[in-house]
């Protein structure tokens, strides 16, 4: 994911934002997926806002817990059940542009967006190939309360990335999708710093070829 947005090797791969500076605040346990994970996501928002944070790429999202008394239902993906998903439209609101994977559900019964994609006021992100075709998994919107989601789409079928031998390799899902965003939008606001975060969010949505 950090490739997508960091790597600089001539001839092999360029990033979407190779000469920013990255910060890396661990929120998954990867062994599980349980409901504490959200306050921690909420955690590391308020990290990266303390620290100055200009633009957060979070390649995670939340269907499914294994703790929970009841299972999530598409109805919980209304950008306020979730602390996650509120966490992430204040730091939004705070001036950060968040970028998030919408999630990989689209053939799946789940099917939707994942929490915190369905945020209000960021960037969930799909993902498609090189020739703008929907990848079959990215999950679909809208949100449960009839917001558009994903906001946008980019490239996160056939996804340039370096894996840990450093090896140049293809890979798919919209964890690759929103790095390139969130890249995009960096390089957009230093371009642009006249312009907010959530304008700047904004002039990215309104930049896709399906905004109406």
């Amino acid at each position: 994911v950090t490739s997508i947005m960091a790597a600089e090797i001539d001839g092999e791969l360029i990033g979407s934002a190779p000469k920013a500076n990255y910060y890396f605040i661990r929120s998954e346990n990867p062994w599980s997926e349980q409901w504490i994970e959200e306050d921690f996501w909420a955690e590391a928002a308020e990290i990266a806002d303390s620290i100055g944070a200009d633009v957060i790429n979070s390649s995670l999202g939340y269907t499914t817990f294994s703790n929970l008394p009841t299972p999530l239902t598409y109805a919980d993906c209304d950008g306020e059940s979730s602390i996650a998903s509120r966490a992430a439209s204040i730091a939004a609101q705070k001036g950060i542009i968040v970028s998030i994977s919408a999630g990989n559900s689209g053939d799946s019964p789940w099917h939707f967006v994942a929490r915190p994609a369905d945020a209000k006021d960021i960037l969930a992100v799909g993902a498609v190939n090189k020739d703008t075709i929907p990848a079959p998994f990215t999950s679909a919107g809208p949100s449960y309360d009839e917001r558009i989601k994903p906001d946008v789409a980019s490239i996160g079928w056939f996804s340039a990335h370096l894996a840990q031998d450093d090896s140049v390799y293809l890979g798919h899902g919209t964890s690759y999708a929103s790095p390139v965003i969130a890249g995009l939008a960096a390089c957009l606001w230093q371009a642009l710093p006249q312009y907010d975060a959530l304008e700047i969010m904004q002039i990215i949505r309104e930049a896709s070829h399906q905004f109406h």
